[in-house]
């Protein structure tokens, strides 16, 4: 059986256009990590061997003596992050941040606590604790392809402002979203694919 691949079942949440466009999104099932610090410091770093860990935990139990009701086999969604934009005009250090991966359908909360206690187990120098299962929506949203460095992603930006002002659309909450589509250490500065989200309203 094929594996289920997000990004190809639901290209609609993971593959814009270049162009912003509107979307909502439902609730989904997601692993998250909260921190403060640049993405290169040591805390983000962290939430980086977190979730992948236990994602990772999750996927593989097909090849252990249990597994999650409702299992099925699956590629691992990207790396997704909810950055605070009133911490973002701070020093790289001070940035808040959420960190996120998606999780199937068949990740609860008891799946959750199970691959905690695994990884827990696994990497005892590992603070698992500061890993949580949530379910999350972003609602409705304007989002959009941005292709090159994380540093220019504020032209993007700019474009999706307009888009939400010629709609009467207004940002709804102090973050947005982006879904990391490349690898920066493998991946040249140019060539680089983000999902870039805003959540927002009608005015």
């Amino acid at each position: 059986m094929e594996k289920v691949d997000f990004k190809k079942l639901e290209k609609a949440f993971y593959l814009p256009g270049r162009e912003p466009e509107q979307i909502k999104l439902p609730q989904m099932p997601y692993i998250a990590v909260d921190g403060t610090g640049a993405p290169d410091g040591e805390s983000y770093q962290q939430a980086m061997e977190l979730l992948y860990g236990l994602s990772f935990t999750i996927k593989m139990s097909r090849m252990g003596s249990w597994q999650p009701a409702g299992y099925y086999d699956y590629v691992v969604p990207p790396l997704e992050g909810m950055w605070y934009a009133d911490s973002m005009a701070l020093e790289r250090e001070q940035w808040r941040w959420t960190s996120m991966m998606r999780q199937p359908e068949f990740v609860d909360q008891a799946v959750f606590t199970w691959a905690a206690a695994q990884l827990a187990a696994k990497k005892p120098q590992l603070p698992v604790a500061r890993a949580r299962f949530l379910y999350h929506s972003d609602g409705l949203c304007v989002q959009m392809m941005h292709r090159g460095s994380y540093a220019s992603e504020g032209k993007s930006f700019a474009a999706m402002t307009a888009f939400m002002q010629e709609r009467g659309l207004v940002q709804r909450e102090s973050w947005h979203r982006e879904i990391y589509l490349g690898d920066p250490r493998r991946t040249r500065e140019e060539n680089l694919r983000t999902v870039l989200r805003l959540p927002v309203r009608q005015v």
